[in-house]
């Protein structure tokens, strides 16, 4: 979970080198910081860590956990912009 990891301990780049190596990540949670809106908003550069799990093989699961920051019209849907660049 990288919302948490990054709450909580940080340096999220060498703790996915480090656990992706134990060979024992089921999937990857992820979520803006700090107010777990879409991952696109806040502190940690997704583009980057996604590149990362590329680079390391990962082929898992990544699985979005946040609350949509859009309260407007369309508002989950509006605030899935975010994911076009990985599709």
């Amino acid at each position: 979970d990288l919302y948490h990891c990054q709450i909580v301990e940080g340096d999220l780049a060498m703790k996915i080198r480090t656990y992706l190596a134990t060979g024992r990540v089921g999937h990857i949670q992820i979520a803006g910081v700090p107010q777990r809106h879409e991952p696109d908003l806040g502190e940690i550069n997704h583009a980057y860590l996604f590149a990362l799990l590329d680079e390391l093989g990962y082929s898992g699961w990544i699985g979005c956990e946040y609350r949509p920051a859009n309260t407007q019209p369309g508002g989950t849907s509006a605030g899935l912009g975010w994911l076009k660049p990985y599709l």
